[in-house]
């Protein structure tokens, strides 16, 4: 790192010099997209996938609580389809209650070896119970037990209090295989905003955007200046 003329550590000048977009990018030709997002979404998560980039699955999840002050997480993507991109928590936790408040969220996925982000913003809605469970019954049975103890972002004195109560809802796991945490909840942002940004080591980077006035209206797509 970089040293200031007073000794100091610049900060500026050492993150001004860190290399971005290294490359080889990938490449993106606008006019070649299809008619709707989802299917440009797949090909270009399948191409991280191909690519072996880490968690190429894992989304920023962005919501707002009910002051108005946003908050963000990562997680996974539980599933994407034409109704939706999928994702799943606790509807007790602060994430389950900002959507409970207002039931709306951004998620951005980013694909820093490819140079590629995809953006996606809409109205969140609560999938049925029965979708939720299934969706829990999948996950491993440490991060059920997690789950099933409900107490996710709240105060906690220590480890060993953590993996004793984690110790014990496993051993109730292993009891009851099919034992489901009521407020699991799976959501599905149905999207009315999706935005596909691929990088160029020039900086002209290349931008589309799908756009919809609801989520049951065409989409349009319009390029975006970078």
């Amino acid at each position: 790192m970089s040293t200031a003329a007073d000794g100091s550590r610049d900060v500026r000048a050492w993150l001004r010099g860190l290399e971005v977009f290294a490359g080889p990018l990938a490449t993106f030709d606008p006019t070649s997209a299809p008619a709707e997002p989802v299917a440009l979404f797949l090909e270009w998560l399948t191409e991280a996938v191909e690519a072996r980039l880490p968690d190429p699955h894992a989304m920023t999840v962005s919501t707002v609580d009910e002051y108005g002050d946003p908050w963000a997480r990562v997680l996974i993507l539980k599933n994407v389809d034409t109704h939706g991109w999928q994702f799943a928590a606790h509807a007790g936790s602060p994430k389950g209650q900002q959507l409970a408040a207002r039931p709306s969220a951004a998620l951005t996925f980013y694909w820093p070896a490819l140079g590629r982000q995809v953006r996606v913003r809409g109205p969140v809605v609560a999938e049925s119970a029965e979708r939720g469970a299934a969706d829990f019954l999948a996950r491993s049975p440490s991060a059920r037990a997690e789950a099933l103890l409900g107490r996710q972002s709240r105060h906690l004195e220590g480890v060993a209090e953590r993996d004793r109560s984690i110790d014990e809802a496993l051993k109730r796991v292993e009891r009851e295989p099919g034992l489901v945490a009521d407020a699991w909840t799976l959501y599905t942002v149905t999207p009315v905003a999706v935005e596909f940004w691929q990088a160029e080591k020039s900086r002209v980077h290349t931008r589309l955007s799908y756009e919809r006035a609801t989520p049951d209206a065409p989409w349009d797509q319009h390029l975006l200046w970078p």
